[in-house]
């Protein structure tokens, strides 16, 4: 394993074991934190429509734009000719994102969204809106077990805090295994000033619903006149700011996969509303790969 930042390679000397690894407030007096969105029993319309609020207010912040540098040059030197998105939910940020990605490395670059429950009607509008430049994958996919023909850069926004260490590592592994780069980017943080910030979220909720796209009646509904997702975005965004891996856990669970040759790098970007915590690996014998076409080992996205 190649050590490429400070902070990975202060770890790299440290013992993880995952079985007593606790982030700070992933739990709390033995219970663990969980988010209303998260649960089976949460009727399924309402986590859709919270991802899509919650989307949507990122993208009008444009909170993950500083990212944009390091991530094209993690794709660059990975050779990757498409991002596969993990976790994707109401289609992340890549509505706005994909442009910028356009733009400042000029060239094409499809980005295919990937979730364990795809929301189906999310995914098509942002193929609609795109004309087809982001694409998705119809079935189910596990973030740590990708259908082996799902190649391509591998991308985890707002969503790594979800995983337990242990299902975290079987992401960064199975990447590592497949010989696939992978990039994770966090804005909540445990922080107080991020909190603070997070605790006005319901505020953006209730002044963008009707703007939020695909446009949904539930939506208005639960949040104008039962105003259940402001709540949930207040209650989730907290518990989520809690759960978020710190820069050093990062580079903890970076350091426990198998994988020789891999490039590490785990750091903040900062130059928006709030610094973004990101983790990017990728095998550092990618550059001197031949690139192959991604329709060689096409798997079925929706065009």
């Amino acid at each position: 394993m190649k050590i490429s930042t400070g902070a990975v390679a202060a770890a790299a000397n440290e013992k993880l074991d995952v079985g007593q690894f606790i982030c700070k407030g992933r739990s709390f007096g033995g219970a663990r934190f969980f988010e209303f969105h998260d649960q089976q029993w949460f009727p399924q319309s309402l986590p859709d429509a919270v991802t899509d609020a919650l989307q949507f207010i990122l993208s009008l912040g444009g909170i993950y734009r500083p990212i944009v540098p390091i991530l094209n040059e993690a794709v660059e030197a990975s050779g990757a000719l498409r991002i596969v998105d993990l976790c994707s939910g109401g289609g992340g940020p890549w509505l706005w994102l994909y442009r910028l990605l356009r733009v400042s490395n000029g060239r094409d670059i499809e980005v295919c969204l990937t979730d364990k429950y795809p929301n189906i009607e999310a995914f098509e509008n942002a193929r609609r809106e795109t004309r087809s430049q982001i694409t998705f994958y119809p079935g189910l996919v596990d973030a740590a077990s990708l259908p082996r023909d799902l190649s391509g850069f591998r991308t985890v926004f707002t969503s790594f805090l979800h995983f337990t260490p242990d299902e975290a590592m079987a992401i960064l592994q199975n990447a590592a295994d497949d010989g696939q780069g992978i990039g994770v980017f966090e804005a909540a943080k445990h922080d107080s000033l991020i909190i603070l910030l997070t605790a006005l979220m319901p505020i953006a909720g209730f002044l963008t619903a009707p703007f939020a796209r695909p446009f949904r009646i539930s939506r208005i509904f639960w949040t104008h006149f039962i105003p259940v997702i402001p709540f949930v975005l207040f209650f989730d965004g907290v518990v989520s700011c809690l759960r978020a891996y710190s820069q050093k856990e990062l580079s903890l669970l970076a350091t426990q996969v198998k994988a020789p040759n891999y490039v590490w790098q785990v750091g903040e970007q900062y130059g928006g509303l709030a610094p973004i915590t990101f983790l990017l690996g990728y095998p550092e014998s990618a550059k001197a790969m031949v690139r192959t076409a991604v329709n060689s080992h096409e798997p079925t996205p929706v065009k």
